[in-house]
C-alpha cells in the first residue's frame, strides 16, 4: 500500500500553482475542487508513490522483503494515481457538502484515498488485486489507515506543509 500512502503527502508537499480544476465552480456556483487540487500535485504525488512502488520493486529480490507481494509497474501506478482520484473524489463531494478546504469530514478523510486506490487496482489489475487483497489485508490496511492519516497529518501540519493537523 506504500504507493497509495505516500501520494496525499508528497501531493501536499510539492503542490501549488494551477489548481486541476482552473478555478471553475460546478452548476451549483462552488468550485469543482478547490485551490488545494493541483496539477502539479497531483503528478508530484504520483511520482513520488510510483518512486516508492520502484524501490520496493527492487526490493523484492532481497530475501528480507520475500513476504511482500510480488508487484510490477502497473499495481504501482494503479495504486498511486488511484489514491490521488479518489481524494479528488472525495474533494468534490466535500465542496457539495459546504466543508471549506482543510474542513474536516470524519471517516470519508480517512479512508478516500484507500478506495480510490482498491477500485482502480481491482478494474486496472485484477488479477493482482484478487491475489494481493486478501481478507486479512484489507482488514489490515481498513485498521492501520486511520492511524497512519493522523500521525502523517500532524507531521505535516508541524511541518508547515499542511494547514490544518487532521
Amino acid at each position: 500500500m506504500l504507493p497509495a500512502y505516500v501520494p496525499n503527502s508528497a501531493a501536499a508537499a510539492v503542490g501549488g500553482g494551477i489548481p486541476i480544476d482552473c478555478g471553475r465552480s460546478w452548476r451549483d456556483g462552488k468550485r469543482i475542487l478547490g485551490d488545494g487540487k493541483t496539477i502539479r500535485g497531483f503528478c508530484g504525488g504520483v511520482a513520488c508513490g510510483c518512486i516508492v512502488g520502484l524501490l520496493q520493486i527492487m526490493a523484492q529480490g532481497y530475501p528480507a522483503f520475500s513476504a511482500l507481494p510480488r508487484m510490477s509497474i502497473l499495481p504501482v501506478f494503479l495504486l498511486a494515481t488511484g489514491a490521488l482520484a479518489g481524494d479528488m473524489v472525495k474533494s468534490f463531494f466535500k465542496r457539495r457538502a459546504g466543508i471549506e478546504r482543510g474542513g474536516s469530514w470524519p471517516f470519508v478523510d480517512q479512508y478516500d484515498f484507500v478506495a480510490g486506490a482498491f477500485l482502480f487496482l481491482f478494474i486496472g489489475d485484477p488479477a493482482f488485486a484478487f491475489s494481493f487483497l486478501t481478507l486479512p489485508v484489507i482488514i489490515t490496511i481498513l485498521i492501520i489507515t486511520p492511524v497512519l492519516h493522523r500521525v502523517v497529518n500532524i507531521i505535516g501540519y508541524k511541518m508547515g506543509v499542511k494547514d490544518v493537523p487532521w
